[in-house]
């Protein structure tokens, strides 16, 4: 699962219907005209990263309230200022070159540091490896963690007062895609899809929604 760099996405719903996703100016700009057109609906601007609202200034012309946001959210980053390497005090000797290293000092038990101090390099090469394997295997949770996390955050925004809202929190959090999907069916299709998106990377495709999709013709959604 890919996770969008944070504050690089974001999408902008009136209502229930979403109107704009991308980037940031985009956004704002979608955002600035449902109010200019009297949109009766709640317009709100979603970081996609976070699941949270952006708060949006729409004062003034398209170029004020881009500029007020330009601060917070800029187009590029901005590359980092090139400094003059030091020279080190001394000639490096043979062997390995530094690794930025940061001595701190940690509390084990006598039986945790005889273990270190039987380990090939050493305890710190020893303990290096220890982080390096925890941090690859809670890497993907995690991940899956933050995922959920901003699903739901967009849902009790935008969903709270839906149908099944607690079943689909549930659902969510336990990882249940296709229970998720069942409840969501019963949802306006653009928030179900976007739930799905911010979770999992994909896009809501229930069977009612499928069926929906396959009216030519038919009545709007």
């Amino acid at each position: 699962m890919t996770e969008p760099t944070p504050s690089l996405t974001f999408t902008t719903f009136d209502g229930h219907r979403q109107i704009a996703t991308g980037a940031w100016r985009e956004n704002a700009l979608a955002l600035k005209r449902a109010l200019e057109n009297g949109s009766l609906s709640p317009v709100l601007m979603f970081d996609d990263a976070t699941g949270r609202t952006v708060e949006v200034d729409t004062r003034g012309t398209d170029e004020e309230v881009c500029a007020r946001l330009e601060a917070r959210f800029p187009s590029q980053a901005q590359p980092a200022a090139e400094t003059p390497a030091l020279e080190p005090a001394t000639p490096r000797g043979r062997g390995r070159p530094k690794l930025g290293v940061v001595p701190r000092e940690i509390t084990l038990l006598p039986r945790h540091w005889g273990w270190l101090d039987t380990q090939p390099g050493g305890a710190s090469v020893a303990l290096r490896k220890l982080v390096e394997e925890a941090r690859r295997q809670s890497s993907e949770k995690d991940q899956v963690r933050r995922a959920h996390e901003r699903a739901y955050q967009f849902m009790v925004t935008l969903a709270g007062d839906l149908p099944g809202f607690e079943e689909a929190s549930r659902a969510l959090f336990a990882n249940d895609s296709e229970r998720l999907r069942g409840i969501l069916a019963g949802w306006p299709r653009d928030v179900g899809d976007h739930v799905l998106r911010l979770a999992w990377g994909t896009q809501c495709e229930p069977a009612i929604h499928a069926c929906a999709k396959g009216k030519e013709g038919g009545a709007a959604e």
